[in-house]
């Protein structure tokens, strides 16, 4: 008697999948060839993921990939190949922008909240870590940057900021005695918000009060009105994350052009205090060599290095639930276009890509060694030997080494 085929439940197969957040014309390709391959809710999880991937780099659809195979595993086995190839190949972003995209809105409320203050939420002993204390006095962050792990933390439409700030951080308790290095740009960023529920006002009288804090704003804006007009103790330090105008335009969506964040350091640096820059996360294109020269010749052209504090490097790592948001989120970015393995249980572009851009930035800032403090964000220790020429044995003797390197040039201002 011949056995009779059970019936394939297609909508089963694709629960708690991309399906439904894709394209009209791809869903009905994929529930056509689902139905003849019969792929299972693993697979199907797998091929959305694909189709959501080409369509948020623009780099077609999964049809285009598609081999005309009737061997399912051959055909599995194929598209995984075409998409990976896509994926590895360095990629371009001559014709990729998100300006079509319109701007975010978010309500702001204002919130009887503690301040969050504590160490960095991703400092890890599998990685050199400067250990960084943060002060969270706004969570969430108005600009929309592809890569940014803060929309997996918060709600994307509500930004929080904390009341009465300034008796909040005169209760916190800190030694006298230890130096400190405080950032307040690891839940939002640092001045696009200004001086709103005066949020600078009290960093600033917090820094006057504590000589021995070093309190870092970082920031992707060009916000600096506030700092400029009132004066503020030098050891606040101002600092940029820097990309080239083609990734400022692609994935770092609402946030301030890079000529206008160069024009703001500028500023601050004229006005006499520390300013510092992050390459943070350097993005690995095929055209990346000849832009990011551009800002580090601008850099060593425009600033003196005795106006300086430090120069970091770090690159994209993610965890499996910001690269889900990402997905989910869809929005236009190649982000997601990259080689990944793992790398402190993280995912990361591979150690021989990371050397390579991270060499070519630090021997283009060459008039600077010496006279700046470079450092490698949250990467591998091998790095730091082969990249910098130097390494530390522990995350302790690293955070000794840059506190006492800005506290020298904070000192030097005074």
């Amino acid at each position: 008697m011949r056995a009779v085929s059970k019936k394939y439940d297609f909508e089963s197969k694709t629960e708690n999948t991309l399906f439904p957040l894709l394209p009209q014309k791809e869903r009905e390709f994929l529930e056509k060839k689902a139905k003849i391959f019969r792929f299972s809710n693993q697979e199907m999880r797998i091929l959305c993921e694909i189709a959501r991937d080409l369509q948020m780099w623009r780099e077609g659809s999964i049809e285009e990939i598609w081999p005309q195979i009737d061997d399912k595993r051959e055909l599995f086995k194929r598209v995984r190949k075409n998409y990976e190839r896509i994926k590895n190949l360095p990629k371009s972003y001559e014709n990729f922008s998100q300006k079509e995209q319109g701007p975010n809105r978010v309500f702001v409320e204002v919130a009887d909240k503690d301040v969050g203050f504590g160490m960095c939420p991703v400092a890890s002993p599998k990685t050199r870590c400067c250990n960084l204390w943060t002060l969270d006095v706004v969570e969430s962050c108005g600009y929309d940057c592809s890569y940014c792990s803060i929309q997996s933390f918060y709600n994307q439409d509500k930004v929080t900021v904390i009341s009465d700030l300034k008796n909040k951080l005169s209760a916190l308790k800190l030694d006298p005695d230890q130096i400190y290095h405080i950032g307040t740009g690891q839940s939002s960023d640092s001045l696009m918000w200004g001086n709103l529920e005066g949020i600078l006002d009290a960093l600033i009288d917090f820094a006057k009060r504590h000589p021995n804090v070093i309190l870092e704003l970082k920031t992707k804006s060009d916000n600096v009105s506030y700092l400029l007009k009132n004066e503020y103790p030098p050891n606040i330090i101002v600092t940029w994350s820097l990309n080239p105008q083609k990734i400022v335009e692609s994935e770092e969506r609402l946030s301030a052009p890079l000529d206008k964040r160069l024009k703001a350091a500028k500023k601050i640096a004229d006005k006499g205090r520390l300013v510092g820059f992050h390459f943070h996360p350097m993005i690995h294109y095929a055209e990346y060599k000849r832009d990011y020269k551009i800002i580090f010749d601008r850099l060593v052209k425009e600033f003196d290095p005795k106006s300086v504090a430090m120069v970091s490097f770090g690159t994209l790592t993610f965890i499996k639930p910001v690269i889900r948001q990402l997905r989910a989120r869809g929005s236009f970015s190649k982000i997601l276009q990259m080689p990944m393995e793992d790398a402190a249980g993280k995912l990361s572009y591979p150690a021989e890509i990371k050397k390579e851009m991270f060499s070519f930035a630090y021997n283009a800032l060459s008039q600077w060694h010496g006279k700046v403090f470079f450092y490698l964000c949250m990467e591998d220790h091998s790095l730091w030997r082969e990249v910098l020429a130097r390494e530390y044995p522990t995350n302790e003797s690293f955070e000794l080494d840059m506190k006492y390197s800005y506290m020298a040039k904070i000192n030097s201002l005074e």
